[in-house]
């Protein structure tokens, strides 16, 4: 009984992560069309710069690049997540938990470090607000990732 009672708070954490993984996706999309877009420009013999790094990004700071690239896999992992969730969800039984669970746990994990990767980019400053904004949507995914795997873990244990 009190394993049903948790599904709704499952739910809608599970619809929350998605939407705000897709939000931080498109994002960091937008951060990567500009990296190439924008940054290094191969000249007409395809010399490359002397100081090219596929990595650096001519927008926000030394962190960005890094940053950028974890988010965009974080991202991708943590939509697949909600994918198994509903999943889940639907069935709400102990045989589908491992497979929703696991993947939201990577997802989880992911989001961590790049969330780790937000807070060295806000430490060093200079960055616009864009990606102020996806550093606050992954350092609030952390959490309610955690707690959407607290959520499902938790209606299983009453089964």
């Amino acid at each position: 009984m009190a394993g049903q009672q948790l599904k709704p708070v499952a739910t809608g954490l599970l619809f929350l992560n998605f939407c705000m993984y897709a939000i931080v996706a498109a994002i960091g999309g937008w951060a990567l069309n500009y990296a190439i877009n924008y940054g290094f420009i191969i000249d007409s013999n395809l010399q490359l710069p002397a100081n090219f790094s596929p990595i650096a990004f001519p927008i926000g700071n030394a962190a960005t690049g890094f940053f950028v690239t974890f988010a965009l896999i974080a991202s991708v992992v943590g939509a697949g997540s909600a994918l198994a969730g509903i999943s889940h969800i639907r069935s709400w039984s102990s045989e589908s938990l491992p497979s929703a669970a696991s993947v939201a746990i990577i997802a989880w994990t992911l989001t961590v470090l790049a969330m780790g990767l937000a807070w060295k980019e806000i430490d060093i400053g200079m960055r616009n607000s864009r990606l102020k904004t996806m550093e606050a949507f992954l350092i609030i995914l952390s959490v309610t990732q955690l707690i959407y795997i607290l959520a499902i873990h938790g209606g299983s244990a009453r089964r």
